[in-house]
């Protein structure tokens, strides 16, 4: 599976929520709502996840594997990186 766009909409003013993010895998299915936080750790993407009714939350799309993960966090991040280069050049 190949990661062919990722989309950054940078937040500003917010405390931990850098930016949301949107993925297209294989040119033919997209993923939204995807997080760039600021954590204890350091940046990190959160997947998009729901509310339930007893007040906890689930993943509403993840990657299955470890590979997929870091696959997907690394090049979330490095666009992410560009926007902000991209921003603060002018």
């Amino acid at each position: 599976m190949e990661i062919t766009d990722v989309r950054v909409h940078l937040r500003q003013g917010e405390d931990h929520l850098k930016a949301f993010v949107s993925v297209i895998l294989d040119g033919a299915f997209a993923v939204e709502d995807l997080k760039v936080v600021d954590g204890a750790r350091g940046l990190f993407v959160s997947m998009p996840r729901r509310k339930l009714p007893d007040g906890t939350y689930r993943d509403v799309a993840h990657a299955v594997t470890k590979e997929m993960r870091e696959a997907l966090q690394t090049r979330v991040l490095a666009v992410y990186q560009q926007a902000l280069e991209g921003t603060a050049s002018g």
